[in-house]
């Protein structure tokens, strides 16, 4: 059997999108934030002023419009709080794609024993998406506007346990077992596997890119130091350049999510080996427990947090 996203509740999409669209505001906001003030630098670096009617400088009034831009984008990313909703559906989302898994495959607590395992498992996501709401997610299901907005071909957005998973439920430990591992487990590793790569070609590329930028202002300074040249301008256009690229980098948290992504990838290779090996029926609600508390986003942010 084959257990994939699209098998997971109606709500887990609606939260997904959610993140992903505000995941890319959130970014694009900022990147043109920084890509404006290196531009506004560069602009008021220029010789050319450009002078229209003896008093106007057409550079400057540009420069003055990319550090206008930079406000703008500041005052509307504060009223839109991309960046918030962003993270509020990811947890959404992250929470309801895994309690469906630990109800789909026995994870506890809805494991084999469970008197009234979808009752249970409605009265813990429930719980869950309370607390989630008291800090500031918007549940669809709340209006009817949003609960006409996430209806699709999978049925209702209020429908949290689906066919598959019912289906999926009822079979066998043993297909339980290798659909598990298969499509969650090693889906799961894999996924920390790509983003350590990612994140390492992406670390390495702003690191050569911050020490080129600083190097040139190294040597420009010190051939002004020596009176080899008076201009001054481009230190400026360089320290804005390198100071936007490391801003830029701790906030995509690059070198952290490195250390992270790795701990977390070797975790679910040990845990892929236990299952496969020592994990006996009765153990495999505890160890699917254990593997969603693995790749959980607070575990990653707490890993990330302790080495940073």
């Amino acid at each position: 059997m084959v257990f994939r996203n699209a098998d997971l509740p109606v709500l887990f999409h609606h939260a997904d999108a959610i993140a992903i669209a505000r995941q890319r505001e959130a970014i694009r906001a900022t990147r043109l934030q920084l890509l404006l003030l290196v531009v506004g630098a560069a602009l008021a670096a220029l010789p050319w002023r450009g002078s229209l009617g003896g008093s106007f400088q057409l550079i400057g009034a540009l420069s003055a419009l990319a550090y206008a831009g930079v406000l703008l984008l500041t005052f509307r990313s504060a009223g839109q709080r991309a960046k918030s909703h962003w993270q509020l559906n990811r947890s959404a989302a992250e929470f309801i794609k895994s309690l469906s898994w630990r109800y789909a495959v026995h994870g506890a607590p809805f494991d084999s024993g469970a008197a009234d395992p979808a009752g249970l498992f409605t009265e813990r996501m429930e719980a869950g998406l309370q607390e989630l709401k008291k800090v500031g997610w918007e549940d669809p299901r709340d209006d009817t506007g949003g609960r006409r907005g996430v209806m699709g071909v999978m049925g209702p957005v209020g429908e949290l346990i689906t066919g598959p998973m019912r289906l999926l439920r009822e079979k066998p430990y043993t297909i339980r077992k290798e659909t598990y591992v298969r499509d969650r487990l090693i889906e799961q590793r894999n996924w920390y596997h790509r983003r350590t790569v990612v994140s390492r070609r992406a670390t390495t590329l702003w690191s050569v890119t911050i020490s080129v930028l600083t190097l040139l202002a190294l040597v420009l300074a010190a051939l002004r130091t020596f009176s080899v040249t008076e201009s001054s301008s481009v230190l400026g256009v360089l320290s804005a350049s390198a100071a936007a690229c490391l801003a830029w980098s701790e906030i995509r948290r690059h070198q952290p999510l490195i250390s992270a992504h790795s701990l977390v990838e070797e975790d679910l290779a040990a845990m892929h080996t236990a299952m496969e090996t020592m994990v006996t029926e009765d153990q495999w609600s505890s160890a699917v427990y254990e593997t969603e508390r693995i790749v959980s986003p607070q575990h990653t942010d707490w890993l990330v947090r302790h080495r940073s």
